[in-house]
């Protein structure tokens, strides 16, 4: 064992991980384009993009260059009463980039963070009007928003937070519609849950501040996409009895569905959204929530009571917004939406040789996302099966780590056509070797 391994093992606490049980991580000494490489010098390539964030890649020269020049300029100050060119900026861009009147930027600095400040926004929205009876969300069966008690309430259909039930706010749950590849009785199930979502919103519509959703996928619940015409009507009937709707896009946006932002693919534009992960590139802990015009509105006022008093403390901070800057800048130059078009292309012929060899059920894609399950019922988010699945690829050089029973990829967008094969070769052996025996032995 290194120095490092054991210094790790006396001193950190790693998130979602059984310590008592889990075997040594290995120790990640520098990153590079789609790879990873460890002290001894093994690469293993990311093709999950390190939780979803690096859309361009690790250790991206023009993006390690703007965060050296802006550390030398100025590496932060406070965003209450103070405020600067990277920031300033940043929100022009977003809000050019964003549809309709989604313009007024708040920042933070994660997305759990970015979540609870759009489902406190829309609870203040309605009292600012006067209309406290808007005391309930609605949120999806299964959707995840994040860690927080607010993102937990929101998330408590993921099934991760049974433990903090008693403490956190009643959420009323809709039915989510899944889908993937020749899924024949889609639009059936749409209509059964469309019906159920109207006489929800029907009965409580006094009652709601906002709907959250995971538009077009449901990341940490499964890597579960829905269809644009599902959402697009959720929405529109949400909006259409004045409740407001908020957009988790932190794992979809900024091209994992093919657009920019998943509303775009929708057709909508929803009253609030989230953003992270690849906001920054995988370099720095960054978060907003976007508004529309009409919101923030209602928080102007001369009682200071009606504003948002809302913070954190590196809210804004200037190295993320600089980072922010230049991914954008590269993510519009280098032409992503070709890079994106031509993995999905990649990810849909190897589902077909992969449906040809596996007994695999659901398999889906969607812009640089593909997925499949490995079992028709549904364990839990770690398993027997997926762990064993997790270990095999990581000793084969390959970040790709399970949901429950859903394999998936999730690579940055520089990721090359033989690194590609090198992951379809290594899902195949891996399935073969692990998968295989395991349902013959059951």
């Amino acid at each position: 064992m290194s120095s490092l391994l054991a210094k790790d093992k006396r001193h950190c606490w790693h998130p979602f991980t059984q310590h008592q049980v889990e075997p040594d991580p290995p120790v990640i000494v520098k990153a590079k384009g789609a790879s990873l490489f460890d002290e001894q010098g093994n690469e293993i390539l990311d093709m999950i993009s390190s939780w979803w964030t690096c859309i361009h890649g690790h250790a991206h020269d023009e993006i390690s260059q703007a965060l050296a020049d802006q550390a030398a300029q100025l590496p932060h100050v406070m965003f209450a009463g103070f405020t600067h060119p990277a920031a300033i900026q940043l929100a022009e861009k977003l809000a050019q980039k964003l549809p309709g009147d989604l313009n007024r930027v708040f920042y933070s600095d994660n997305g759990s963070t970015a979540v609870e400040i759009a489902l406190k926004i829309a609870y203040q929205y309605w009292t600012n009007k006067g209309e406290r009876a808007r005391t309930k969300f609605l949120a999806f069966d299964g959707g995840y928003h994040g860690e927080t008690f607010g993102a937990m309430a929101v998330g408590k259909g993921c099934g991760f937070f049974k433990l903090y039930d008693d403490l956190t706010f009643n959420v009323e749950m809709l039915p989510y519609v899944p889908t993937w590849e020749k899924d024949h009785d889609v639009e059936e199930r749409e209509k059964a849950a469309l019906q159920s979502i109207q006489k929800t919103i029907e009965k409580h519509k006094h009652e709601i501040a906002a709907l959250i959703v995971e538009p077009l996928m449901q990341g940490a619940g499964g890597i579960r996409f829905c269809r644009p015409e599902f959402m697009r009507q959720v929405t529109q009937m949400a909006q259409d009895q004045g409740i407001l709707v908020i957009y988790d896009e932190i794992a979809v946006g900024f091209g994992r569905t093919g657009a920019l932002f998943a509303c775009e693919k929708i057709g909508v534009t929803p009253d609030l959204i989230c953003l992270s992960k690849g906001l920054t590139a995988g370099y720095l802990p960054l978060s907003v929530t976007v508004a529309t015009d009409r919101i923030f509105d209602v928080f102007l006022s001369d009682d200071v009571e009606k504003g948002f008093m809302h913070s954190n403390t590196f809210t804004a901070n200037p190295l993320a917004c600089a980072v922010a800057l230049k991914s954008l800048e590269i993510f519009d130059r280098e032409d992503s939406f070709k890079k994106l078009a031509h993995i999905e292309k990649r990810h849909r012929k190897f589902l077909k040789q992969l449906e040809n060899h596996h007994d695999i059920f659901m398999p889906r894609v969607m812009g640089p996302i593909l997925a499949f399950n490995i079992s028709k019922e549904k364990r839990g988010y770690k398993n027997n099966v997926s762990e064993k699945l997790r270990d095999w690829f990581l000793k084969n050089g390959l970040n790709i780590r399970p949901i429950g029973d859903v394999i998936y990829l999730l690579p940055p967008y520089c990721i090359m056509d033989e690194e590609l094969d090198r992951a379809y070769q290594g899902i195949m052996k891996g399935l073969d070797e692990v998968l295989l025996p395991l349902n013959r032995a059951a």
